[in-house]
């Protein structure tokens, strides 16, 4: 049995990607920074509010201090869109388009670039979007696969080919 994906690295997909590996593999990493990002907003917040009948003042500290707080929350809020925007600047052209054939023995990607054939066994996480499928390789590295372009069978046929092969469960994120 064969499935055939076609999937298009757009914003959209290398987001849903970002927000994979966020979620599983850079869990613990990703709370820790999440904290500290969260404690440093509100340092700046308590930092620059007037105690004590003190009269607000802006000057050049207090506008230093909430253009870092807006950007340290810019950065927590929109986390993943960032990510991906850093990673699509990395594609190289012709990579952004990929036909991924799945097979028993391993799975074959074809894009303008060239063609890589992968095995099952270095999939270290899969997990499942509204909209994707997404191989985590490491903290760094993953593949993804638009859901609306598969061919070849089912989607549940597929998850079951996938967990079979891999002997790993789809984590839904």
């Amino acid at each position: 049995m064969e499935f055939t994906f076609k999937t298009v690295y757009d914003q959209k997909a290398v987001t849903a990607m970002a927000r994979a590996l966020r979620k599983t593999i850079r869990r613990k990493r990703s709370r820790r920074v999440h904290i500290f990002g969260w404690f440093a907003v509100a340092l700046a917040v308590i930092f620059t509010i007037p105690w004590g009948g003190e009269e607000f003042v802006m000057n050049f500290h207090t506008a230093a201090t909430w253009t870092a707080g807006v950007i340290v929350l810019a950065v927590l809020l929109f986390e993943d869109t960032l990510n991906a925007y850093i990673a699509r600047k990395r594609v190289l052209t012709g990579m952004d388009r990929t036909t991924t054939v799945f097979s028993e023995e391993g799975y074959t990607s074809a894009s303008d670039f060239g063609k890589s054939e992968f095995r099952y066994e270095n999939i270290v996480l899969i997990s499942e979007t509204d909209g994707y499928f997404v191989f985590i390789f490491d903290k760094g590295h993953g593949q993804i696969y638009d859901k609306s372009t598969l061919s070849g069978g089912t989607m549940e046929e597929f998850q079951r080919f996938l967990s079979e092969k891999t002997g790993k469960e789809i984590q839904k994120v």
